[in-house]
């Protein structure tokens, strides 16, 4: 499935959102590659860099998610967007949200836009990962 067709069977809502997060994803780092693939179950966009996962954009039954592996790695971040983004669920890598009140664009266009600046595969090596 290309990214496309997985957009275009979301509801108009959830469209609308998904496509512009992933139009912020794909600004924020240009050495992102997206595809729809499976990941815990269920199909989603992800979002890699030299083999590394970075992002995932999904749509479930009852939310919309935003994994994020900046957030995973990097705690003050993960401080930072819990206190902006409060009608959101944020766990540990991830963010829970039903519709643009509770994941505003421009909180998710800074949100990205700091989780761009953290480099993984230096972390990942570190670590062993």
């Amino acid at each position: 499935m290309t990214i496309t067709e997985y957009l275009s069977q979301q509801e108009p809502e959830r469209k609308k959102l998904l496509t512009s997060i992933h139009e912020i994803i794909l600004k924020t780092n240009k050495k992102l590659k997206p595809e729809v693939a499976p990941m815990m179950g269920s199909e989603m966009i992800q979002y890699k860099i030299n083999n590394f996962f970075t992002y995932a954009l999904a749509s479930q039954k009852n939310h919309m998610t935003l994994h994020a592996m900046p957030m995973y790695m990097c705690k003050p971040i993960h401080e930072k967007y819990s206190k902006l983004l409060k009608k959101a669920k944020l766990q540990k890598g991830c963010i829970n949200f039903k519709n643009a009140d509770e994941m505003p664009l421009d909180i998710a266009k800074q949100f990205l836009n700091d989780c761009a600046k953290i480099d993984l595969e230096a972390i990942m090596k570190k670590y062993g990962k």
